[in-house]
């Protein structure tokens, strides 16, 4: 059944092509262009070179061709550009009567999807909250740029000529218009609200012509307490002009995410609700978010979108953000650092929190999976029962056989686990890559890999922006209770105690110093949160004595060319040995945390550790962590 879908698509791609649409042609931008009369006024489409699944479009009422950076990225993209002239009509009901006609020629003759991205610069935006009012059901998210939404602030009494013909076009006497006028934006909203459409915006904070202030400001406000979806991006510094960013790709990001049957393929687990945060958002307008994770999260990429996305949805809000993302690290050495890393930083609100590819590769078993998540999960709450968790589960090479067969690999399913015992909202980010590329929307070269290009991480901030929206409601309906925590434990021994210890602590040193300063002196990589730190350095054997108290105990090392194999004993018993040569400590000092045992019973304890003669004899220990 596949492969015929596949065939059709393809004729109908070559009769598209190949088809000779009514107007006069052109170029714009190298693709055809198409200009044309409907109901006598001037329209044109535009059409890419290869169109998008689903056909989306995007609709200008005035002004095409103006600061087009994002028409010309999204054309890019492979969607259609439309414009139908209503710039003099002030989003009147003629207008919308008229764009009504537009609209269903378009649609069946250029083949384009049923919903559209309405897209209002200056007076073009009073237009798009009248059609998206008028029409809801027709579109898919409005993209809004210095938009006119109070007509008694432009073109306002101050500019005669434009204001008579306002008055004229509605057919309204000058002494009944006000600020609470039936066509401004704000009387829009509910229906709009209603219909879940999402709202992106681009202002200039220092605009005089159309002030932020006296329009899309109040539209914001008025919107976010209906619980509608709505992002603005202000450049304070700038006046009406220039429309649009230089960078398009916040608002490309924005309009591709909500186009109707994206979100087909994201993976969201919604349990229990972001109602805390959002609170602290939307009420108290001051927010933590903390970003802990492994290189995906420490990289440039979807926690920026996500922090920009975040400022665009409450502009008025005052943020704090943590970012505690480290290479290389999974759930359980989160779990020992989250004291020093997080907490010592700053109380989140919100959390994020992502190490189902670093538990895999670095070979953490099933248990060892759920009690590092859980140990978070646990310690977060305790500090503040009111913080938001969101658990992300990214991919990489050695998931997309498993994914491809329709198997969830085990390291997902037992975070999995986490998140419902304690009715968390989590995304399967790997299994939507992974859906999206068996559609054929790119490959695994384009995505960028485990560690994404920009693009992939584009896909990774769709999905939690998605989350946001999904949760989104108005400002009166979000409560604020803690979260509970006296659920039974998964796993009893999970490390919600974890903290780490500092390398002074050990005693009886033989071998081994302290190295205020660390840096290694052979070459090989480092990461940079542990050089330039306090290390116990062990080059040719030696031996140390730990006393603490807790459940279980490990070691914090940098693994590198020089890691040795280790004998240790707790309480007297059998000496055990541990290899710290990892797969990558040949050419890295790579950050490992060494559980030396977990079950022990609550209480004091000591800890004999030996490093032994051999070829390699290092040992480097950063900290002692301690459940």
């Amino acid at each position: 059944m596949r492969h015929i879908f596949l065939a059709f698509a393809f004729l109908f791609s070559i009769t598209a092509s190949a088809q000779v649409f009514p107007g006069e042609k052109s170029l714009w931008e190298g693709c055809d262009r198409y200009d044309f009369k409907v109901e006598g006024r001037d329209a044109l489409v535009v059409i890419p070179k290869e169109a998008a699944p689903g056909r989306p479009w995007i609709w200008r009422p005035a002004f095409f061709g103006a600061f087009p950076s994002v028409d010309q990225a999204l054309l890019k993209e492979g969607w259609h550009l439309a414009y139908y002239d209503v710039t003099h009509l002030y989003g009147s009901p003629r207008a919308v009567k008229l764009a009504k006609s537009f609209y269903d020629y378009v649609v069946p003759v250029f083949n384009l999807s049923d919903k559209v991205v309405v897209e209002g610069f200056s007076r073009g935006g009073y237009f798009a909250f009248a059609w998206a009012d008028a029409y809801p059901e027709t579109v898919s998210s409005l993209y809004v740029d210095a938009p006119v939404c109070d007509i008694t602030s432009w073109p306002g009494r101050h500019q005669p000529e434009f204001w008579q013909g306002f008055l004229e076009e509605w057919g309204e006497k000058d002494e009944d218009v006000d600020s609470n006028f039936r066509g401004n934006a704000i009387n829009h909203l509910p229906r709009i609200a209603e219909a879940g459409i999402p709202i992106i915006s681009v202002c200039g904070g220092a605009d005089t012509g159309v002030p932020y202030d006296e329009n899309m400001h109040k539209v914001r406000d008025a919107y976010q307490d209906m619980g509608g979806v709505v992002e603005v991006i202000v450049k304070p510094d700038c006046g009406h002009h220039p429309h649009s960013l230089e960078d398009p790709t916040p608002v490309v990001d924005f309009l591709k995410a909500h186009f109707d049957g994206y979100t087909s393929s994201q993976q969201i687990h919604t349990r229990g609700n972001l109602d805390n945060s959002l609170y602290t958002m939307t009420v108290r307008k001051e927010a933590t978010v903390a970003f802990l994770g492994g290189s995906i999260t420490e990289m440039e990429g979807w926690k920026d979108m996500v922090k920009d996305d975040l400022k665009q949805r409450f502009p008025d809000t005052s943020f704090k953000f943590i970012d505690a993302g480290i290479s290389s690290l999974g759930s359980t050495p989160h779990a020992f650092r989250f004291e020093e890393d997080v907490l010592d930083k700053g109380t989140p609100d919100l959390l994020f929190v992502e190490a189902a590819v670093n538990d895999h590769t670095n070979f953490f078993g099933p248990r060892e999976q759920v009690l590092g998540m859980e140990g978070i999960v646990r310690h977060a709450l305790r500090a503040n029962p009111y913080m938001d968790i969101i658990f992300l589960h990214f991919t990489y090479d050695p998931f997309l056989p498993l994914l491809n067969e329709g198997e969830i690999p085990d390291v997902i399913l037992n975070h999995e686990r986490v998140a419902n015992h304690y009715r968390l909202n989590s995304i399967d980010l790997a299994s939507e890559v992974s859906s999206r590329m068996r559609a054929g929307e790119f490959d695994w070269k384009k995505f960028g890999g485990t560690h994404p290009a920009p693009f992939g991480h584009s896909i990774y901030a769709a999905a939690i922006e998605k989350l946001l929206d999904l949760w989104s409601k108005p400002a009166s309906g979000y409560s604020y209770t803690p979260h509970q925590i006296d659920v039974i434990p998964l796993d009893g021994s999970n490390y919600e105690n974890g903290r780490l210890l500092l390398p002074t602590s050990a005693s009886r040193l033989k071998g081994f110093r302290l190295e205020e300063d660390w840096v290694p002196s052979d070459g090989a990589g480092t990461r940079k949160q542990y050089i330039h730190v306090p290390t116990l350095v062990c080059e040719e054997g030696g031996e140390l004595t730990l006393e603490f108290v807790g459940s279980a105990i490990g070691l914090y090392c940098t693994c590198g060319p020089n890691a040795g194999v280790l004998s240790y004993e707790i309480d007297g018993k059998k000496y055990q040995q541990l290899d710290t040569f990892t797969p990558w400590s040949k050419g890295l000092h790579i950050p490992w945390l060494h559980i030396l045992a977990n079950d022990l019973d609550q209480g004091r304890h000591i800890l004999k550790l030996k490093v032994l003669k051999g070829d390699c004899q290092g040992c480097y220990i950063r900290n002692f962590a301690v459940n």
